[in-house]
C-alpha cells in the first residue's frame, strides 16, 4: 500500500487523520468526518488507501467496502471552499452521481447530540424502577422468560438470525431455536426471508442485509460511557454521567427516561437490558417505510441513540438472554398490545 504524503493538507484536517478512534468507538462516524474534508484535496482512489491505512490500528479490521460507502456518502456533502481553485478537487467535487444524489436527499446526516435536551429529559425523574412498573406484562421471578418474550414479539414460525455471539450465529425458524434463545445474546429484530445472502465484501452469510427481510422493529439504544474504550479518556458523554452520579441517577435511569420520552412518539414494545450499562427499546416499524421512521430515529440520535442500529441487520440483545460474560439481559419491560401481530 502506497503511502500518500498528507504534509500538505490543513494543519487541522492532519490531526484528524491521525486521530482515529479505537474500535467501537465510533470509526464510521469519524470516516465519515474526514472524508467530507478530503473531498476537495484527493480523489476517492487515494482517499481509499490513506483512509485504510489510518484505520490499521483501530482494533478490528475496516474493510474496503466499509470506507467507501463512507466515502460516497461524505460527497454530497462534501466541504465546500469559499475559493474552489485553492483546491486540487474544489471544482466538480459536490456533484454526486445521480442513484447517490436521491439517496442523499432521502436520507439527511444523522444529527450531533443534544445534550441540553437530554439532560431536561433525564431531570423529568422517570426511572429505571417506573418503567419496571409500567410494564403492561410483567415476567417476575428467577427463571427466563426469553421464549414467552418472543413468541410475542416474532408470532408463527418466522426465520430469524440469533446467535451467543457476533461471529457465532445462525439462521433457523423460531420452532427450531425453541428451548435454546435464553442462553444466547443477540437476534437480529427483523425476520430473515432467506437462509444465507452476501456482505458488502461478497462473502456469504446467514448474517446481513441482504438476507434480511422489511423492518418489524427499530431498535433504539442509549449507550453513555463516562470514557472511552481505552478507559482513561473522556468520552462526550462524561459531564452528563457525571452530573449524574452526582444527582444519584444512573446510566439506567437516564435511558429508562429516554426511552419513556420516545415512546410518546413511537409506542414501546420491549425494553431490554444490555447485561451491562444500557436498555435496549423495541418500537414498532412493520409496514412502515424508512422515510416515515427515518424522522424518529433522527430525532432518538440527537438524544444520544447510536444511529448504527438504523440498520435493520444490525444485531440487537436477545430479551431475557445471556451476555458473553454470563450476565442476563432482563426485560424490564413489554407490552403485547404494541407488538406487531402475525
Amino acid at each position: 500500500m502506497a503511502d500518500i504524503n498528507t504534509r500538505k493538507l490543513p494543519a487541522f484536517l492532519y490531526e484528524l487523520l491521525e486521530s482515529c478512534p479505537k474500535a467501537g468507538d465510533g470509526v464510521n462516524p469519524w470516516l465519515y468526518r474526514v472524508a467530507k474534508q478530503l473531498h476537495v484535496h484527493m480523489d476517492s482512489e487515494p482517499m481509499l488507501t490513506l483512509l485504510k491505512q489510518k484505520t490499521e490500528g483501530c482494533g478490528r479490521i475496516v474493510s474496503d467496502a466499509e470506507i467507501t460507502r463512507q466515502i460516497e456518502c461524505a460527497r454530497a456533502r462534501a466541504f465546500q471552499p469559499k475559493y474552489p481553485k485553492a483546491f486540487a478537487h474544489g471544482s466538480g467535487y459536490a456533484h454526486a452521481s445521480p442513484t447517490y444524489s436521491r439517496l442523499s436527499s432521502a436520507a439527511p446526516p444523522w444529527p450531533e447530540p443534544d445534550l441540553d435536551a437530554i439532560r431536561a429529559i433525564v431531570a423529568s425523574g422517570w426511572r429505571l424502577y417506573d418503567l419496571w412498573e409500567s410494564s403492561p406484562l410483567r415476567l417476575e421471578g428467577g427463571e427466563r422468560h426469553t421464549e414467552e418474550i418472543i413468541d410475542v414479539l416474532f408470532p408463527g414460525n418466522p426465520l430469524l438470525c440469533c446467535g451467543r455471539s457476533k461471529y457465532a450465529f445462525a439462521n433457523r425458524r423460531r420452532e427450531s431455536w425453541r428451548g435454546h434463545l435464553a442462553r444466547l445474546a443477540f437476534i437480529t429484530p427483523n425476520p430473515m426471508y432467506k437462509l444465507q445472502g452476501r456482505t458488502l465484501d461478497g462473502k456469504p452469510s446467514e448474517h446481513c442485509k441482504e438476507a434480511t427481510a422489511a423492518r418489524v422493529y427499530l431498535i433504539v439504544e442509549f449507550d453513555f460511557s463516562e470514557f472511552a474504550r481505552d478507559g482513561k479518556t473522556l468520552s462526550k458523554w462524561a459531564p452528563l454521567v457525571q452530573q449524574w452520579r452526582a444527582e444519584g441517577v444512573s446510566v439506567l435511569d437516564a435511558t429508562a427516561a429516554l426511552h419513556r420520552h420516545l415512546s410518546a412518539r413511537l409506542p414501546l414494545v420491549a425494553a431490554v437490558h444490555t447485561g451491562n450499562k444500557s436498555l435496549h427499546g423495541w418500537y414498532p416499524a412493520f409496514n412502515q417505510t424508512d422515510g416515515q421512521l427515518r424522522p424518529f430515529m433522527q430525532y432518538a440520535v440527537s438524544l444520544g441513540a447510536d444511529h448504527m442500529l438504523w440498520n435493520r441487520s444490525q444485531f440487537s440483545r436477545m430479551p431475557d438472554g445471556t451476555r458473553e460474560n454470563g450476565k442476563p439481559q432482563t426485560a424490564y419491560y413489554l407490552n403485547p398490545g404494541n407488538a406487531v401481530r402475525e
